[in-house]
């Protein structure tokens, strides 16, 4: 594996370009099964699940029951029952500081102000199949804590029903409805609604290209929480990093289907170059679920070196990942510079499975680059905020005649004589 300079915009045009830009067949596709699902329903929902997931699906088994706590729990070995138990206390601990209060003043004229907030009335999380249970812990524990009254789990089915798993974590978390389905159907079904799924006001949770595009689609008919979308993992290193470590990251992200972008990105050469001998050294086709590590290594993965920390730190930014490791002595000076990452792990002793499974912070992260502008999931995500203001008597009359004149020079004379009916003259 070759080692390329940041500066060579050629060899990294292909890992920088961002946004979001499904291919026309997929664009066209997902269109035509959202249109269809918002015609048919249920019947649109069971053809498409038959067609890519289970061929004996029935409408039947698309709501899939919740077993009690209990129950649930003898599903699933002691080790996984226990470390979905961790998730969900950490999960919990990290949102719940999150809640912020109402804001509420008076002026000293008695004009008061507030801004207050609410939980949205449902919401739907999406999991697809790598690391379902905990995606829905991820996305439904916020959920809950910010005051949702019904949360749903939409779970592309394994075999003919939700893992059990996935039993155990909406069990576990207290969701409200669980369905077998996945893709840009289940998406369609959660935004639109039909005789068998209530709509959604808003969608989380991160999938494939369908999924995502289906949520990029929809947006405007339900709430998304924006483009999250397959795996995109930028590791930086210093040459103290151990290329061991690094290495074993690259490989795990690896083993994700879809892994979009996947790179190294340090100063020290001679880090760069352990990296690129252990890659050379290992015969891909020998490992574990190699059809993506493979493929995900050999074509989509780039070892860059940065001349200089300013040359890092920019190309840090315009990679924008979702997933950002720094593999450094000292993370400060990093975190100081670096404004576009979905999520950051930092440090030897904090691999990203640890984000991914424990460490309670989320792992539903904006990608594509738009890490530049969106955030990862958070408790606001399942909430809204609205402005309230009443005006005193004292407040109008000295507002009246200003609010006329403005509303005068943008030519809205109903506007100006609504503020002047008020001006006590």
């Amino acid at each position: 594996m070759n080692v390329v300079a940041a500066s060579d915009s050629s060899a990294l045009a292909e890992l920088l370009g961002s946004g979001w830009s499904a291919s026309p067949e997929v664009v066209e596709e997902v269109g035509a099964i959202l249109a269809d699902v918002g015609a048919r329903g249920d019947d649109a929902i069971v053809e498409y699940t038959r067609r890519f997931d289970d061929a004996s699906f029935a409408l039947a088994k698309l709501r899939a029951p919740i077993p009690m706590l209990d129950s649930a729990r003898s599903l699933v070995s002691r080790d996984v029952a226990s470390a979905l138990e961790l998730a969900k206390e950490r999960i919990a601990r990290f949102h719940q500081r999150q809640r912020l209060p109402d804001v509420a003043y008076v002026e000293e004229d008695g004009t008061q102000y507030a801004v207050r907030r609410c939980a949205l009335r449902s919401a739907a999380v999406y999991a697809a199949k790598c690391g379902q249970a905990a995606a829905i812990l991820m996305g439904a524990v916020p959920a809950k804590i910010a005051g949702v009254a019904r949360v749903v789990v939409l779970a592309p089915p394994e075999g003919s029903e939700p893992s059990a798993a996935v039993r155990f974590a909406c069990s576990l978390c207290g969701v409200d409805e669980l369905y077998a389905i996945g893709g840009a159907q289940a998406i369609a079904a959660a935004a639109f609604g039909t005789a068998s799924i209530v709509r959604v006001d808003k969608i989380v949770g991160r999938g494939g290209v369908w999924t995502t595009e289906a949520k990029r689609q929809v947006f405007g008919r339900c709430g998304v929480d924006g483009i999250c979308g397959p795996v995109e993992v930028l590791v930086v290193a210093d040459d103290g990093a151990n290329s061991e470590y690094v290495v074993g990251e690259l490989l795990a992200q690896a083993e994700l289907p879809g892994v979009t972008r996947l790179a190294v990105l340090s100063e020290s050469r001679p880090l760069l170059e352990a990296v690129a001998q252990l890659l050379d050294t290992l015969d891909l086709r020998t490992l574990e679920r190699s059809e993506f590590v493979s493929e995900a290594i050999s074509t989509r993965c780039r070892l860059i070196e940065a001349a200089s920390r300013a040359e890092l730190i920019e190309l840090i930014n315009r990679f924008a990942p979702g997933y950002l490791c720094l593999q450094v002595r000292d993370a400060t000076p990093y975190l100081d510079r670096v404004y576009a990452a979905g999520a950051v792990f930092v440090g030897d002793m904090t691999p990203l499975v640890s984000g991914e499974y424990l460490a309670g912070t989320s792992r539903i992260v904006p990608t594509s680059g738009t890490a530049r502008f969106a955030s990862s999931l958070s408790l606001a995500d399942f909430s809204r905020s609205f402005s309230v203001v009443e005006n005193t008597a004292e407040r109008m009359a000295g507002d009246a005649p200003l609010l006329a004149s403005l509303a005068e020079s943008d030519e809205l004379a109903h506007h100006s004589q609504t503020a002047s009916m008020r001006s006590g003259s």
